[in-house]
Formats: C-alpha cells, structure tokens, sequence
C-alpha cells in the first residue's frame, strides 16, 4: 500500500512538472542573448561578411562605404517560394520577393512554432536572417546563435528561392 501512495505522489509530481515546463517562458536575459556566429561558408570578418555573394555572381572590387553589401547577382522581380527545410524542431520556408532585381523582402511562411521557446526565440532570430539576406542580397547569412537550425534551414529554403529567380 506504501509503494502505491509513492508511486502516485510521483505521477503527481510529474505530472505538474511537465505543466509547467510546458507553459514556462525561455530565461534570456535579453534579445541580445541570441549571438551571431559566422557559419563555414561565411568570413568571420563583419566588415567582409557584408559583402559576400553567392557562388554564381562576382564580387565587387571597390570597397563600399555605406557598409551595404553591392551584389551583382540579378533577380528578375516577382515573388519566390523556396522548398520546405527541416529545422528539427518544425519545417522553415521563405518567399524571397524581388523588385528591380534585388531582394526588397523575405517572408516567413512557415517556422518552428509548436513550443513557446520556439516561439520566443524564432520571433528574436528571424528578423535578422530577413535583415542580413536583403542587406546581403543572397542566402550568405551568418548562423545564430541559440536558433542554429532555424538559421541553417533558411539558408536552405532562401537559396532554393533565389535560385527560382536568377536572370
């Protein structure tokens, strides 16, 4: 009869437990508590991580003193949908949209969402993808730190959308 009380004050006890984890806000002290690290493909240095381009295109020789990226990659104007890309935690896709042959917008279709610390910190993380892509004019963003698979799985479903709408 012992083991029978023990046994439910345990099933009790994590039974709120769980509750509670599930309804329990992430502890980030802040958002600059996601960190940008640079990914393999992209230069640790920030003043030349702003003007990489993608394989295809070329690199402008002259420096640019607006700090924003010049690509020579061009786009013709419409809105392109990537592939659906596996973020562990959920499926990320993306529309890149295209106006006079630039990126002027990248929208989230659809992200990890299903965890309110997915929630949380794909809310914080995906405005700087968007940010650094059109800044970038290509899918070279610098991985994120705290929402790598996010970061990796937008690269994926961004470069399938900008390859929709090369020239």
């Amino acid at each position: 009869m012992k083991r029978f009380f023990i046994l439910i004050a345990v099933l009790i006890v994590f039974f709120i437990y769980s509750i509670g984890i599930r309804h329990q806000r992430p502890r980030l002290a802040k958002p600059t508590a996601l960190i940008k690290q640079s990914s393999p493909s992209t230069p640790t240095n920030s003043s030349t991580a702003n003007s990489s381009t993608s394989g295809s295109s070329t690199t402008n020789s002259g420096s640019n003193t607006s700090g924003n990226s010049v690509s020579n990659a061009s786009y013709k104007d419409g809105a392109y949908t990537g592939s659906v890309a596996d973020a562990y935690y959920g499926q990320v896709q993306v529309q890149a949209v295209i106006t006079n042959g630039k990126i002027s917008n990248v929208k989230f279709l659809s992200y990890p969402n299903s965890h309110s610390t997915s929630v949380y910190i794909n809310q914080q993380a995906m405005p700087y993808l968007k940010q650094e892509a059109i800044q970038s004019q290509n899918a070279n963003v610098q991985i994120i730190s705290g929402a790598t698979f996010t970061a990796e799985a937008f690269i994926q479903s961004l470069t399938n959308a900008l390859s929709k709408a090369h020239a």
